[in-house]
């Protein structure tokens, strides 16, 4: 029986997708589609990183459409469909990578086992960083790959930068951004529930993980925000997952405003789907509210606030106090900005981007 194993439908191990839906066999498959080479992306997180980078295969699949597009994280159930060959960065994975030559690396992560990672790649080219010899992140060449490199460093460098996150990740990558979208797979749908007040749905990410507390908007400021947007004549929903679910139970008993529970994260996207506009500080649902398209409303105090792409769709809102405490964890400040950063402040941005 014949075998194409240069097929780029070709799985090795299990049966190939033409053959699952058709009953097809390599001899006579009409879908034969000669794999002209393979492609490695290493970007392992966070989650939120993972989501923005997605933008990339776009140009990727238009300059190698016939390689296979292998892309190594430790969130592959976040990835889109394009990428042929989703992996768990495990051991299983390195032990593969290692024995398989590919045309083109790119490692987006300066975390130093991305950095090992790539060094022990077989890749005819490499793009953006690997591991010196002083085990640490060094880039890969110079140019766009070195200026990224260098705002990771110093704080300073950083806060001047007027590139986003996607000019600089193209940049490395050898392209230029041009406004490519996010690829996210929304076919999980939404529970059915009954929304408690009709006019549009404003989503409210309440939540920013338990270590980066330093960007935790107060819990009042939600609670006072949820009752303005009621007396607006919005429906105030209430998002985060399971280290939110108790403030977000005390906020819907406080305010009225509707909480349908923590979901698995592709039901929580597409409860996220049914927002008119989405408030959230700079998480993952950030990133998931802007692969859906949604109008952004984004409460940002540590970070320099050119590195995001909203696409038109959004806009930010910063604390009327200047931060001190860029990029860190948690506010060293006798001050809390975010104090300043009061709910009316908030209301205005999400009737601006309700008109918009």
């Amino acid at each position: 029986m014949d075998v194409r194993r240069d097929c780029l439908h070709f799985r090795g191990d299990i049966p190939c997708k033409p053959h699952k839906e058709r009953g097809v066999h390599c001899g006579d498959c009409p879908e034969f589609v000669a794999r002209e080479g393979r492609i490695l992306i290493i970007k392992l997180g966070a989650a939120g990183d993972v989501i923005r980078t997605t933008p990339l295969l776009f140009p990727l699949r238009r300059d190698f459409p016939n390689h296979r597009i292998t892309w190594v994280t430790q969130f592959p159930d976040l990835l889109p469909s394009e990428v042929d060959d989703p992996r768990l960065f495990d051991p299983a994975t390195i032990l593969w990578a290692r024995h398989v030559e590919f045309d083109l690396l790119l490692n987006l992560d300066k975390d130093r086992e991305a950095c090992a990672l790539a060094n022990e790649i077989d890749a005819r080219e490499k793009r953006g960083f690997r591991l010196g010899e002083d085990g640490f992140c060094e880039p890969a060449d110079g140019g766009p790959a070195q200026a990224k490199f260098l705002t990771g460093l110093f704080d300073d460098v950083n806060q001047s930068n007027a590139l986003s996150y996607l000019q600089e990740i193209f940049a490395v990558s050898g392209y230029e951004f041009a406004g490519e979208s996010y690829l996210l797979d929304t076919s999980a749908e939404a529970p059915a529930f009954e929304l408690p007040f009709e006019g549009p749905v404003v989503g409210l990410n309440t939540g920013c993980g338990g270590r980066w507390t330093s960007r935790l908007w107060p819990e009042a400021y939600w609670a006072e925000l949820a009752k303005l947007l009621v007396a607006d004549g919005c429906c105030p929903l209430l998002l985060g997952g399971p280290e939110e679910n108790e403030k977000n139970r005390r906020l819907a008993a406080e305010t009225g405003a509707f909480y349908p529970g923590v979901y698995p994260l592709r039901i929580f996207t597409a409860v996220m789907n049914r927002c008119d506009v989405v408030v959230t500080a700079v998480t993952m649902a950030m990133h998931l509210a802007i692969g859906l398209q949604k109008q952004l409303v984004l409460l940002n105090n540590i970070f320099n606030p050119n590195e995001f792409e909203l696409y038109g769709r959004g806009e930010i809102v910063q604390p009327a106090q200047a931060c001190k405490c860029f990029f860190q964890p948690t506010c060293t400040q006798p001050e809390f900005c975010l104090d300043s950063l009061t709910p009316e402040m908030v209301r205005a941005a999400i009737a601006r981007r309700l008109e918009a």
